[in-house]
């Protein structure tokens, strides 16, 4: 089973097997090129994820010890996102030269070519003395007089030979001469500054083309060529790495504010890559992992289920549904149980007014029994997200389509299939056009308008064609669906076009999943309807955390695999994590998309039916109604029973001094 794992959900073996059958047979016609930096596509393999051998480390704490390969921000359209300010400062102060005596300084300049004075900590007449190094006074060749000359330099006697080929006339005090192995080199110019200024990025950090021209009496031009070499050798990349360009390295031509304002810059590539890993080791450790009981805290508050953070209107039942974009519920279970429970003083007339204008849609996505009643899984998503959420849904055609190829013998069957080629030939109709077209009774037609919903081949405009369907509708008592009902234009849900690609219907996926839960890992996809596996969305959210777009690290305990976490999830934990915990009962339907018992908190899980209640006390699940039986979890104080009994039956528990009472 492990290996089994490791083949299939941490990498995709079949994938691998049918390319290299395709090299095999000449199908696949391999090109091989230089790139300044490995291929995003080769990644994976230089860091080893995932990775290639078995130990008793977590999977995350490996990756996060990981030299991670970092994409040029300018070659990525500028999303990789800024590094850490501090990061850049720490490999700068490391990367510093500090000799401690003449041998160690002579060292440090045949390591960067060259030093100005303000970088030298101590006394340079020992090396002057014994003639190993020299002052060489540069004259900028740059006309721009806005570049200032860097003065006097210090430069050892082996890198004399370069310096010299970049200034003929320079002024050498006291003259040297280099040893006769390194003056029988002969250099050109142009590699006699890729030299000098290869040694110079060792030390410098990220900077600019302007200022390494600078520092070495050169023009921004010649600067850039000599970059451009180093680039296509893999030894630096370039990127616009800091929100401010530092005084030390900033030139008149740097901009704040827009990344696309800032001037470019250029980084070694070996200190970038420690930039990088110190970045994402301090977004990481900024974030105490919470227990599980706080996330099941953070995720009442996060979803709007806690009283203090429900929302209000129809804005507010649009960012509920945002957040529940592509969740299946029992139908009857959504307005009764799930949106009321987020939305203060919730109407049936808001979720229809966001149908009918367009921004909410809703189908059946799952494949199942083909009769509705109130516990048939609904999903209710944004419409702009249909596409995605049918591609990835993968379901089956239904029986009484060409597609299917299935007997319709059966009467009722007939009825379906006639209605259904209707719609397929007339397009989106009211109820008493397809009764009428159809020749259906309102039994006939609610029967076979019951089927299409239920198989997930039809929807409408508003939501009170299925309040109708199960019974549901708003002070009607048992009303059913018939030709007079007001329950807008029904339609065929259409096929996903050729635009739902599922690398871009996955990152969509992706994205909702955070929204949703704020924190995710593989344990949360447990509720969820879409067969995607983990490693699709991890590729995702490894891409999004190199961006700097979201935070990878360990947010809860307890919970195995990566973790990865909006930002403003990161800040709500710690809130969460400092809160004193109020005693108050919270009580939701197991059909809500919150019952993670059994998966986050608890041992036992609790059937998603809209019968069935949970009870909640610290995050902590304390009771569950399930049908007229009570369950009770852990030793309960006879008081606190009595109250989770009263919550689970649905009677009101206030919390009085801090302490819950019993109505």
């Amino acid at each position: 089973q492990t290996v089994r794992d490791c083949l299939e959900e941490a990498m995709d073996f079949e994938g691998l097997t049918r390319v290299l059958t395709r090299i095999h047979g000449g199908e696949l016609h391999l090109v091989a090129r230089d790139t300044p930096e490995p291929s995003a596509f080769a990644h994976e393999i230089l860091n080893a994820k995932p990775y290639a051998f078995l130990d008793d480390a977590p999977l995350e704490e490996r990756r996060t010890q990981a030299v991670q390969t970092r994409m040029a921000p300018d070659q990525a359209g500028s999303e990789m996102g800024i590094l850490d300010a501090n990061a850049i400062a720490r490999v700068r102060d490391e990367v510093r030269p500090d000799p401690r005596d003449a041998d160690e300084l002579h060292d440090a300049l045949l390591t960067a070519g060259f030093l100005a004075s303000v970088e030298i900590p101590i006394s340079t007449s020992e090396l002057i003395d014994e003639k190993r190094a020299t002052w060489a006074a540069l004259r900028s060749s740059n006309p721009e007089p806005r570049i200032p000359n860097p003065g006097a330099i210090l430069v050892a006697a082996e890198r004399l030979p370069e310096l010299l080929t970049v200034h003929p006339d320079v002024m050498l005090s006291p003259p040297i001469a280099a040893p006769p192995a390194r003056a029988a080199r002969t250099w050109t110019r142009e590699n006699a500054i890729v030299e000098l200024l290869r040694g110079r990025l060792s030390i410098v950090g990220p900077t600019t083309a302007s200022d390494l021209g600078a520092s070495l009496a050169i023009t921004e031009t010649d600067a850039n060529a000599a970059l451009l070499t180093l680039e296509s050798e893999g030894a630096v990349l370039r990127g616009r790495f800091e929100s401010r360009i530092p005084p030390v390295h900033r030139s008149s031509e740097s901009v704040d504010g827009n990344p696309e304002s800032r001037p470019l810059e250029w980084c070694d590539r070996r200190l970038l890559a420690r930039i990088h890993r110190y970045t994402l080791n301090r977004l990481r450790a900024e974030v105490a992992p919470v227990s599980a009981a706080d996330f099941m805290r953070f995720l009442f508050a996060w979803q709007h289920v806690e009283p203090s953070s429900r929302l209000r209107g129809v804005d507010g039942l649009r960012e509920v549904i945002a957040q529940l974009d592509g969740v299946e519920a029992p139908a009857r279970a959504w307005e009764r149980d799930v949106l009321s429970a987020r939305v203060d003083q919730y109407d049936a007339s808001m979720l229809d007014l966001l149908c009918l204008t367009g921004a909410v849609a809703w189908a059946r996505l799952s494949s199942g029994p083909t009769q509705v009643v109130g516990a048939t899984p609904i999903a209710l998503f944004l419409r702009e997200h249909t596409d995605t959420w049918l591609a990835l849904a993968g379901r089956q055609a239904p029986p009484y389509t060409s597609e299917a190829q299935s007997d319709v013998d059966d009467v009722g069957r007939r009825f379906t299939r006639r209605l259904f080629t209707h719609l397929e030939t007339h397009g989106a109709s009211f109820a008493n056009e397809m009764a009428s077209a159809c020749n259906l009774t309102d039994e006939e037609l609610r029967g076979a308008i019951a089927e299409l919903v239920a198989c997930g081949a039809i929807s409408s405009d508003g939501f009170e064609g299925l309040r109708a369907i199960v019974g549901t509708v708003p002070n009607r008592g048992t009303s059913r669906l018939n030709r007079a009902s007001a329950s807008g234009r029904w339609f065929l849900v259409r096929k996903p076009t050729e635009r739902s690609e599922r690398e871009m219907a996955v990152e969509t996926l992706a994205w909702t999943l955070l929204r949703r839960y704020g924190v995710i890992f593989r344990r949360l996809l447990t509720r969820e309807a879409l067969d995607v596996p983990w490693r699709e969305l991890a590729r995702v959210y490894r891409r999004l955390e190199a961006r700097g777009e979201i935070r990878g690290g360990r947010f809860v305990t307890g919970m195995s695999g990566e973790q990865f976490a909006l930002p403003d999830a990161v800040e709500r934990l710690r809130e969460v994590r400092r809160s004193a915990h109020d005693d108050r009962l919270i009580t939701i339907s197991a059909a809500d998309p919150l019952n993670l018992t059994g998966i986050i908190a608890g041992e036992e899980r609790i059937r998603a039916s809209a019968a069935n209640r949970i009870v909640y006390r610290n995050g902590v699940p304390v009771a569950a109604m399930e049908g007229d039986l009570l369950r009770t979890f852990g030793d309960l104080e006879p008081e606190l029973a009595a109250d989770a009994a009263a919550a689970a039956a649905g009677r009101r528990v206030p919390v009085i001094s801090g302490f819950v009472g019993r109505l």
